[in-house]
Parts: C-alpha cells; structure tokens; sequence
C-alpha cells in the first residue's frame, strides 16, 4: 500500500498548489468541532430538504466529488444531490461552473444542514498539504473525518455512506467508527470500477463470458488487488477441474494484465459512484465488489475493510457472496488485513 502511495499520488487528492484552500477546509472543520456551526443549534432534522425522496449528499467539491455530482445528475438516481464545498475561499473552479450553469436538481451548500435526510452520502475529501509521510496523509484526513461524519451522520441518520477518499479501505473504517453506523450502511467504493473493467476485459477482449460472469476483482485497492470467483463450477472429474481451472487463472491474468494499463480519472471514479448509488436507492439487490467490514471473511480476525463481492440494497450491504476458496487468494487477502490493521493501529481518532 506504502509503496504504491509513493509511486503515484491519489488521482483526487489535492495537490501542493492547493494548500491555502487545504488550509480552509481545515479551518472550516476546526470550527465545526468546536461547535461554531449552527449543527447543534438546530433541533429539528429536515427542513427545506425532507421532501426529497432520493437525495444523495456529496462531501467535497475537489474533481471527484464534481465528477461525482455529474455522473449521479447524468444516470437520473436522485430526485436531489447536494454538493458540501467545504471550503471558505471564494467559489472558484468546477463549483462556480455548477452554479453558473445550473444543472437541475443539484444545489451546492456550504452548510451540512442542507444534507439532511440523504439516503446516500458520498465523501471525496482528500488532503496532502505538507504531509512527509503516508501515515502523516492519512492521519490529515482522519482529522477532516473527525469534523465530517459525525456532522453528516446527526442530519442522515438512516443513510448509507460510501467513502471514496484515499486510501479507501482505511477511511472507510474510519467512517465506520466515526459514525457508530451498522456495518452495512458504511462502505467504500473499493474495487468497483476494476471489477466492471475486469468484467467487460474478459468479456469483450477476450471473448471469456462465461467467466465474466462470476469474477471480481477484490482485495485491497492498488497493486494488492486480486482476482477471484463466486459461482464458477468447474468439471467434477478432478484432473479436469485442474485443468479448467488453470485455463480460467490464465485469462484472467491476462486481463489483469490489461486492466494494469487503465488509470483512473476523477470521471472514471464518480461513473462508478453513481452505479453504486444506482442499486443503492433503486434497491436492485446487484452484486458489486466494495470495501466492506471484512471480519470473519477468510479467517481474518481484524477489523478492517476490503473489497469483497456485496449485494447490494437500499439498507447497504444485504449480503458478502461467498468467494470460492482459494488457498492463495486467502493468503493475499490475510496479507493485506494484516498490513492494514497495523496501519490503522497508529492512527489517532
């Protein structure tokens, strides 16, 4: 996960040119803990919004949460979607352009009131600043966090939130604690986006369906991640299930070699949200692989999350489908669980 970090930044991170609004979303949540916000002034939850019927809340108007914001308008989930800027300079970039042009349906807010009622709120935040180490980046963005979800989960109470700040399996843990929500109702965006690659790869590239059919990409986000199965029957003759299953583990590290090859951009990322808030509020019970409280799961004991294959609901996650076992994929996961906990170990919350 270190290693990966320092070779590539987060694609939605903010750069060192943005230090001085970093400097103001700090600021902005230094005042929310020390309760300057009208949060607890106001005891009464709904207001203007509580008519919408599907509402989804965006935290972070950096690329992603804009791209977010486009791709949830764009696919026609919500009957509303607010975007939290929140920072405290001028409207400047993607959010002044939003509110030039108006797009129906969608209000930008500085105010967390203006989330209440969300059935889904999704947080980009990222920060960098003048951080020198991983633990230094990550331990930033707990501190926004601190500010974030605690304000975000006294105006939806009953939402599902779905994390997308860097690194992803580490935050949404964060989440998690943060907000003292089920397990269900707090995920990550995980390896969403490389599942459905994996799947059109294996599909449309490489002309394998039927295996497109049952194969995720799971794991840990980064060069962690691992391919995998659900439902794949493989011939009962034992030599013969070898063999089917050597053919299968060779196209599909074929098209893990290819999905190597596809950045993601902030436009990929928020496609890929919208998709998840799709079978969220539309309730269609679709299997997705996301970051999910993955304790009990191939003998990890720790709490901490990954990316697993998840049925989908208006509730969260209905369901983990069960993996088929394999040794090997088993090994990685409990490797990555491992790596991830002790990192969480040294974080401050």
């Amino acid at each position: 996960m270190i290693a990966k970090f320092e070779e590539e930044l987060p694609l939605y991170s903010l750069s060192s040119s943005d230090a001085a609004r970093q400097s103001e979303l700090l600021s902005y949540i230094a005042k929310i803990t020390e309760g300057e916000t009208d949060m607890k002034s106001r005891s009464k939850i709904g207001g203007k919004n509580e008519g919408c019927f599907n509402k989804i809340t965006v935290v972070g108007a950096g690329d992603l949460g804009i791209a977010c914001v486009l791709a949830v308008a764009a696919k026609g989930v919500a009957d509303k979607v607010i975007l939290l800027d929140l920072s405290e300079g001028a409207a400047k970039g993607g959010t002044m352009d939003l509110e030039i042009f108006a797009l129906p349906n969608v209000e930008i807010s500085r105010d967390f009131s203006a989330s209440a009622d969300s059935k889904v709120v999704v947080v980009t935040v990222n920060s960098l600043g003048n951080a020198q180490t991983y633990l230094d980046v990550i331990q930033s963005n707990v501190d926004l966090f601190k500010g974030i979800i605690p304000a975000i989960s006294h105006y939806s109470q009953n939402a599902v939130l779905l994390v997308a700040s860097h690194p992803v399996e580490v935050m949404t843990y964060v989440a998690w604690k943060l907000s003292t929500f089920p397990k269900s109702r707090v995920i990550g965006v995980g390896a969403n986006l490389d599942s459905e690659r994996f799947q059109y790869i294996l599909t449309n590239l490489l002309k394998a369906e039927v295996l497109a059919k049952d194969a995720w990409v799971i794991g840990e986000q980064g060069e962690d991640k691992v391919s995998s199965w659900t439902s794949y029957n493989l011939a009962a003759n034992q030599t013969e299930g070898m063999a089917a299953r050597n053919s299968r583990q060779k196209v599909a590290n074929r098209a893990m070699e290819v999905l190597k090859g596809k950045g993601q951009r902030s436009w990929s990322v928020g496609l890929s949200v919208a998709d998840l808030t799709d079978s969220i509020l539309k309730d269609r019970r679709k299997v997705h692989s996301i970051s999910t409280l993955a304790k009990g799961c191939c003998n990890i004991n720790s709490e901490v999350f990954l990316s697993l294959p998840c049925i989908l609901g208006t509730k969260g996650v209905l369901e983990v489908v069960k993996l088929e076992e394999d040794p090997l994929v088993q090994e990685k996961l409990q490797s990555s669980a491992g790596s991830i906990h002790d990192l969480q170990q040294q974080l401050k919350l």
